[in-house]
């Protein structure tokens, strides 16, 4: 496994979020995380990412112990995150917001590698680049955080919310860029309130409910899992119906 929870808690304070937090995600999987606000995911991002530290429990990426790792030493070992409201620095450049991503990267050839590659996911931000970061649109800033995300050249991409506030047409945009994202061979796992199309993008999909995995599956099961249709997708169906196969 690329990476490993097990029975991880953390929380803020003495207010506990998650508690015996386990998942285990393959190299190149393209995971979701769905959870009513306040299950805990965006905690979960944050102790994946080393910004909350973990109460009991261990987290392994690509077989290394990275339980106590600081946030810097895990983005050099290969994870990014995509923060839940994008958190830019808006009174800085579009280029200055990219070289940010790019901290663990000393070499002037490499950041200019990758920035490369994040213009050809992202061709508007080439456009952008003398821009005040706060002076962007939504949909681009979104694409800024994921291509500020992208310098570091994470093995695993988490990102949460990038749907967040965008309109419908931006957020299939985003989406399909992150399916891209993850076709490159990156692991993906996307903590998403649109439950509809994180479902029908991913591959496989974690439940979090009360900061604990309640249901897990491949996506194409979750779908039609009676309470994922009446919790997160709003489909109500009558009694017996999917015995039916209706």
């Amino acid at each position: 496994m690329q990476l490993q929870v097990d029975d991880v808690a953390a929380g803020y304070g003495r207010r506990p979020v998650i508690t015996g937090l386990s998942l285990a995600l393959e190299a190149g999987a393209f995971v979701t995380m769905l959870g009513p606000n306040g299950a805990g995911k965006t905690t979960t991002a944050r102790v994946i990412a080393g910004l909350l530290p973990a109460r009991q429990g261990r987290i392994a990426f690509e077989g290394r112990d990275i339980t106590r790792a600081t946030p810097d030493a895990r983005v050099a070992r290969g994870i990014a995150l995509v923060p839940q409201g994008r958190e830019m620095f808006p009174a800085m450049s579009v280029l200055e917001n990219l070289e940010m991503g790019a901290f663990v990267r000393w070499k002037v050839a490499d950041r200019r590698a990758e920035m490369d590659r994040v213009f050809a996911v992202f061709p508007r931000l080439r456009e952008r680049l003398p821009q005040l970061a706060g002076t962007l649109s939504g949909g681009e800033q979104q694409m800024l955080a994921i291509g500020r995300a992208l310098m570091a050249r994470p093995r695993l991409l988490v990102l949460d919310e990038p749907s967040l506030g965008l309109a419908p047409r931006l957020v299939e945009e985003i989406v399909s860029t992150i399916a891209g994202i993850n076709a490159g061979g990156t692991t993906v796992l996307l903590i998403e309130q649109n439950a509809r199309i994180a479902l029908e993008v991913a591959r496989f999909g974690l439940v979090l409910e009360a900061g604990a995995i309640r249901l897990s599956g491949p996506t194409a099961e979750l779908r039609r899992d009676p309470d994922v249709e009446r919790t997160y997708l709003g489909i109500h169906r009558a009694p017996g119906a999917h015995e039916r196969g209706t």
